[in-house]
């Protein structure tokens, strides 16, 4: 990636109680819009205020608090704008959570409400004991095996999770994701791969359409990836997963390079790994099917999926309203589905202002990527922007119909630990990367 010279201005570091008014003012609003909206939902439903609202709203106020209070002493230069958008995510999983509890007599929006608390304190660890990304480098070949060790973890790990795909472990009363912590840890042993093979990568091949091709010899790397997302997607019976890593770590290489040749290559291996796979799993192929006319499925396999669209088609362009829905007739509605409760209660309003939100979190993760002078810190940053960019982009496809599903989680808004605790250290290293591109040029060297 070529390195921007751009000078942020000097600013006074340490704390300062009275700094970072935009992120307090964002996270402040963030929990008056949750708590505003969770009391009317309850008396809409004709439900009495009972504590649980404030179980809820008052650890949400309180987390956060904690969170910007270490941010003045810890990262004192990062973006204000990341975590107040991350907050409001979780915030708004946490209000159609809590919804969805209302309907069906579960109690997930405590739960969620836990991991959290968890996903916030993991953050702040991180920021507290990470002084510098820079110094990741030197454990990017033990995070790249752990990656791969997490990644083939479920193969061999016995589950109690009753799930279509090999993606749990259970580790006494919890099931975890592993992939979700590898997807983090592989991206930084091939950021800083990336980094110093960088030659390697650009050097002359030939050229054919006007696109320069690497070296036969030189794709390794793409071949390694790309065989690695295949027999993770055999094994594990999920294709989401692969795909999530290969397109980050193709997005990352175009980056590193500039060479569109790149993603010529990496499309064309990722149609022959989409068809190899579809070949040997029925659940690619029945969710395919599904995809192509979920209504022909609908008492099996694709219930799910129209009950979905017949939700966000009820919904319309400024949803039934909230609490005014059936949302809960969406199976796993509060995890895989959310976006499309969200559709239905909301509308296509409301569904825009949740990807606008990402949409700013992924631009802000970006600039942070050319802010920063170093080039492992920009391949890092655009790297972790991307994987959410790239996540979003493959749920809502699968959600309404412009793509099969995957089976990822939607960052921080679906219900579930492992996700949000995966997302929450990911947002703590673009913070800590923010934080150094904002110091003074000698403060980074």
């Amino acid at each position: 990636m070529t390195s921007h010279n751009v000078e942020a201005p000097a600013r006074a570091t340490g704390f300062n109680l009275f700094g970072r008014k935009i992120e307090a003012g964002l996270l402040l609003l963030s929990a008056l819009v949750l708590l505003a909206a969770i009391v009317a939902l309850e008396l809409s439903q004709g439900n009495e205020l009972t504590g649980n609202i404030f179980v809820v709203t008052g650890g949400y106020l309180i987390t956060f608090l904690v969170a910007h209070l270490v941010m003045l002493w810890k990262a004192p230069e990062a973006d204000q704008v990341l975590l107040p958008v991350a907050a409001m995510l979780n915030g708004l999983g946490l209000l159609i959570i809590y919804r969805l509890d209302l309907a069906t007599g579960l109690s997930l929006a405590n739960s969620q409400m836990m991991w959290t608390v968890i996903g916030v304190v993991l953050m702040l660890l991180v920021l507290v004991f990470l002084k510098d990304h820079r110094s990741l480098q030197d454990y990017s070949y033990i995070l790249g095996l752990a990656g791969l060790v997490l990644n083939a973890l479920p193969i061999v790990w016995p589950t109690s999770m009753n799930a279509d795909a090999n993606v749990w472990i259970s580790i006494g009363p919890f099931s975890i994701q592993p992939a979700e912590f590898a997807k983090i840890m592989l991206l930084l042993f091939f950021a800083m791969l990336l980094v110093n093979k960088r030659r390697l990568f650009t050097v002359a091949g030939k050229r054919v359409m006007g696109l320069q091709f690497p070296r036969v010899r030189d794709l390794g790397p793409i071949l390694l990836v790309w065989g690695l997302a295949l027999v993770i997607s055999a094994a594990q019976n999920d294709f989401g997963p692969a795909l999530l890593l290969f397109g980050t770590v193709l997005g990352m290489l175009f980056m590193a390079t500039g060479r569109s040749s790149w993603l010529v290559i990496g499309l064309g291996l990722a149609a022959i790994g989409a068809v190899g796979v579809y070949q040997i799993s029925d659940k690619i192929q029945a969710r395919v099917s599904n995809f192509i006319d979920p209504i022909a499925n609908y008492d099996g396999n694709g219930f799910q999926l129209s009950q979905a669209l017949f939700g966000m088609s009820w919904g319309g362009i400024t949803g039934t309203g909230l609490g005014e829905g059936y949302p809960q007739q969406i199976p796993v509605a509060h995890s895989d589905f959310i976006l499309a409760a969200i559709g239905e209660e909301l509308g296509l309003f409301g569904l825009a202002a949740v990807l606008i939100l990402y949409a700013i979190f992924v631009s802000r993760g970006f600039t942070t990527a050319l802010l920063v002078r170093d080039s492992y810190g920009k391949l890092v940053a655009s790297g972790l922007a991307l994987t959410i960019a790239i996540q979003v982009f493959v749920v809502t496809g699968g959600v309404s119909r412009l793509m099969p599903m995957t089976g990822l989680t939607t960052p921080f808004l679906a219900h579930g630990g492992s996700s949000l605790l995966a997302n929450y250290v990911l947002l703590a290293l673009i913070l800590r990367i923010s934080d150094v591109a904002h110091k003074p040029k000698e403060a980074q060297q």
